[in-house]
């Protein structure tokens, strides 16, 4: 099984309700099961991605913006959610979160990305640009460019989503 990155649109008060449910159970059984129409799967593109911002030249306040959307913060507590044995994320870091505030600033500089631009300052050759990249660009299939595109824009119009909804998100790796 691949672990790839998860990503979770939630409102605050399900947050509240998953913490008051492993606070509850014997087990510590948050309940954790947003709808999968609020689930995002990253695959293994966000050191990818990472990688594209930093070779096309991408400022400073993106690149930090594009992390932080990879990587959430710790501000927000979220130790229950990592409780065995149902710890959401059993194969990487402990799951971090963006509050609604957090989400809509990423959301806002997310858009002001021209990740076809940073792509473009990538070589046209496929194998050549993957070997630039790194970090197991050359065993993607189907396009590397466009899988990495395809990525962006999905994590792009999550966070856009939960920005327009107030929404939080919870990463983890899964």
């Amino acid at each position: 099984m691949a672990v790839t990155q998860q990503l979770a649109r939630i409102s605050a008060e399900y947050l509240a309700s998953c913490r008051q449910s492993a606070d509850a159970s014997p087990d510590g059984d948050p309940l954790w099961d947003p709808p999968s129409a609020d689930v995002l799967d990253l695959d293994w593109a966000p050191f990818l991605l990472e990688r594209v911002c930093e070779l096309g030249g991408l400022d400073d306040v993106h690149r930090n913006a594009l992390r932080q959307a990879l990587d959430g913060d710790t501000a927000i507590d979220l130790a229950f959610l990592s409780t065995y044995p149902h710890a959401i994320g059993p194969f990487g870091p402990d799951p971090a979160a963006l509050s609604a505030t957090q989400v809509a600033r990423a959301a806002e500089l997310l858009g002001h990305i021209d990740f076809p631009d940073l792509l473009a300052a990538l070589p046209a050759d496929e194998t050549e640009a993957a070997s630039l990249i790194g970090k197991g660009a050359d065993k993607i299939v189907g396009g590397r460019k466009k899988y990495l595109l395809e990525h962006f824009n999905a994590m792009r119009e999550f966070y856009r989503g939960a920005s327009q909804r107030q929404l939080l998100v919870v990463l983890w790796w899964d």
